[in-house]
């Protein structure tokens, strides 16, 4: 058993979950149920292609200015 992170964000009125350390995307019309969707769409394709050993992504947060000219 491995903790995973998931990222959601809100589109319409879906929410749409990705574990950034695999790639994997899923959906749910609630929180709940986009993570249990998520963490489906996740355990069958670590089925196929488990993770490699012990190596994590690095996974950080950053500010932006919003509106920022390039």
């Amino acid at each position: 058993m491995r903790t995973l992170a998931a990222v959601l964000s809100k589109k319409e009125d879906m929410y749409v979950a990705e574990c950034p350390e695999v790639g994997t995307v899923s959906q749910g019309r609630t929180v709940e149920e986009a993570v249990a969707n998520l963490k489906e769409a996740t355990e069958l394709y670590l089925e196929e292609f488990p993770l490699d050993g012990g190596r994590r992504p690095i996974i950080t947060t950053f500010a932006a200015a919003e509106g920022a000219a390039g």
